[in-house]
């Protein structure tokens, strides 16, 4: 990995100025996603920050100003992705052969706003029973996501030629070894629960693989979300410690 690839890698993934890397190869980009759960665990360590700091005035604002952040720094990239999915798999329920018309299609219909307010909803909500001593757990949600389009584009085959496609070709799965075991690690000795992200990842590219038979770039930005998703809820469920939080008015 070098600095170039990290900067490629930020400028891909994130709103972080950066120098620009222009004139980069397509190789040079499947190279630079060896930096991706990187770039995640920075996002997550903002988003933390960002509610962290919120909820000194209120947790509900905190929550709101985590979401907030999370679809800024991300320009709402991989929300565009799942909106895009979700249409798709819409408008081919009685028609398969519409699926990548409308996939190629860059309005958003019903189905698609749906998806995305329900995604936000459900990380809002998350963020307001995440309890503080889970708060750097945070950092690893984002890390994982991002780790997803490296399993899902080395194992699956793609739909259609795109930059999603592009990942899988000079990246080594050592990389994609050497991130699981190290966010193992974390999860591990922060919040267990995480550790159930391998699942998770597994989950949607095994449904991919059943329901399309392979993967496109939306597909690869709707499984971050739904993983973010996911392991949100499960850490704001069980905390840091990996067991269930009693939620609600006690007696």
């Amino acid at each position: 990995m070098s600095l170039r690839g990290l900067r490629l890698a930020t400028q891909f993934l994130t709103r972080i100025p950066v120098p620009t890397v222009s004139g980069f190869s397509p190789d040079e980009l499947s190279r630079s996603a060896a930096w991706f759960p990187f770039v995640g665990g920075c996002l997550g360590i903002l988003v933390a920050l960002v509610v962290a700091m919120g909820t000194h005035a209120n947790g509900i604002l905190g929550a709101a100003l985590g979401v907030l952040a999370w679809s800024w720094v991300t320009g709402a990239l991989h929300l565009d992705g799942l909106a895009d999915l979700t249409d798709a798999l819409a408008a081919s329920h009685r028609d398969p052969q519409r699926f990548f018309a409308v996939l190629a299609d860059p309005r958003i219909g019903t189905f698609g706003v749906v998806s995305i307010v329900l995604a936000l909803m459900l990380k809002w909500a998350a963020l307001t029973a995440v309890p503080s001593t889970a708060w750097p757990a945070l950092a690893l949600i984002p890390a994982w996501a991002r780790l997803g389009p490296l399993v899902w584009s080395r194992w699956l085959g793609a739909l259609k030629p795109g930059s999603g496609e592009r990942f899988a070709w000079n990246l080594h799965a050592g990389w994609i070894v050497f991130w699981m075991l190290v966010l193992l690690l974390c999860s591990a000795a922060i919040a267990p629960v995480l550790c159930a992200a391998p699942l998770v990842l597994a989950g949607w590219g095994i449904w991919l693989y059943a329901r399309l038979g392979g993967f496109t770039g939306d597909c690869l930005g709707a499984g971050v979300e739904i993983t973010e998703v996911v392991l949100v809820v499960a850490l704001a469920c069980c905390g840091s410690s990996g067991a269930p939080l009693r939620l609600g008015f006690q007696p």
